[in-house]
């Protein structure tokens, strides 16, 4: 940049002077001369012979002059100007020295540091935020997936560890029954079981994350109200164990999305409901729709929440009042799934615990919109608003 300041002065000031010389030449042909002829001028009563000005001599005799001062001073602005473009170079690339700085000692360890440029607010100070702002995003994204790994492994372990006890210590036993080989079954049954669904969670969630802001894979109409019957028979029997109370007041709620992944959201917050409620308490489920949206509201008793640990509860791995791997039942990702799968059809979702125990949620989604006639072509051919 120094090089390039430093060349747009030289370019500048040798232009500068070409033109100088161009006006100075016209300037002096438009002095007006004496003819060539002798002239005589009196000097103290006496003449002296005066030798008019030669217009050629004197246009070079200036222009030498000029190039010679000229020159002179143009090597002192070229110095002047290429010292001052390194500075300004110098001082207008310092944010990006410091930001590729910052880059190169970066890794998934020092994914904390920032550039924290200051100044003035222009492209520099833009371009030095943004990079500021990413490197938050991936040192959440990189402490996100530790801990998803780390929870994940120790959810896997647990299974995994029940089997191999159980298959160790019947196999070892030469005397074993075919009630205790029955017993083992049952119980490595389970445990497979309970993998088989971690690992489905898990790899819904991953689809559900990869998906972000995208467009799903499968968009029909789906109508919330048909898809709670089959949610709560699917919970009955841990219902019954609990003694919790249902209660249904569904309407038509049709929504367009993903039909599994919409059951799966509401079989999530019904399961959720029976599973962390209490021995004789209840759960309510409603669906409705107005103009614009549908609504699915789920809210059941249980313990007291704080409100503090309301929004942890959408995060992976997290049972109960916040607690990270502390239920006998489930993988904690029930209501992480829930959330992605409201952000993957772009609706909202919003959870409060009340004050006298348990959890509601609420669940809006976009309405269908039913195809109406607008206009007919001249083919009698019906032309119908997209469904949105």
């Amino acid at each position: 940049m120094a090089l390039l300041y430093g060349g747009l002065v030289l370019l500048i000031g040798v232009s500068l002077l070409f033109t100088c010389v161009i006006l100075l030449q016209n300037a002096i042909k438009q002095m007006p001369f004496y003819p060539t002829d002798t002239l005589y001028r009196r000097v103290g009563g006496k003449l002296q012979v005066v030798t008019p000005p030669n217009v050629d001599q004197t246009q070079a005799d200036a222009i030498r002059y000029l190039l010679k001062t000229g020159i002179l001073y143009f090597g002192i602005i070229i110095v002047i100007g290429t010292t001052g473009g390194y500075l300004l170079a110098k001082q207008a690339l310092r944010p990006i020295a410091k930001l590729t700085q910052t880059a190169r000692a970066l890794s998934t360890d020092t994914l904390d540091q920032r550039i924290n440029l200051g100044g003035p607010d222009d492209e520099l100070r833009e371009l030095a935020d943004t990079f500021d702002e990413m490197l938050a995003r991936l040192d959440q994204a990189f402490d996100s997936q530790r801990l998803f790994v780390a929870n994940a492994s120790h959810e896997l372990r647990t299974p995994l560890s029940v089997i191999r006890t159980e298959l160790e210590v019947t196999l070892s036993d030469p005397d074993a029954d075919p009630d205790e080989l029955r017993r083992m079954g049952t119980v490595v049954a389970s445990a497979a079981e309970r993998a088989q669904r971690l690992v489905t969670s898990l790899l819904t969630l991953a689809r559900l994350q990869a998906v972000g802001g995208g467009e799903l894979e499968v968009s029909e109409p789906v109508d919330l109200a048909r898809l709670v019957p089959a949610a709560i028979s699917a919970v009955s029997s841990e219902s019954e164990e609990k003694g919790v109370r249902i209660e249904t007041e569904v309407e038509e709620a049709v929504t367009v999305g993903d039909p599994r992944l919409l059951e799966r959201l509401v079989g999530n917050l019904v399961e959720n409901g029976i599973r962390h409620n209490v021995q004789g308490g209840w759960l309510r489920v409603t669906t409705g729709q107005t103009s614009d949206k549908v609504w699915l509201h789920v809210a059941n008793g249980g313990a007291v929440i704080p409100n503090g640990d309301v929004d942890r509860l959408f995060e992976p791995f997290r049972r109960g009042a916040g607690k990270v791997r502390t239920a006998t039942k489930g993988a904690g990702l029930g209501l992480a799934i829930v959330r992605l799968i409201v952000e993957a059809h772009h609706g909202r979702l919003q959870a409060a615990a009340p004050p006298f125990g348990g959890l509601a949620v609420r669940v809006e989604l976009p309405r269908e919109r039913r195809p109406r006639a607008d206009a007919s072509d001249r083919s009698g051919m019906t032309r119908v608003d997209a469904i949105a």
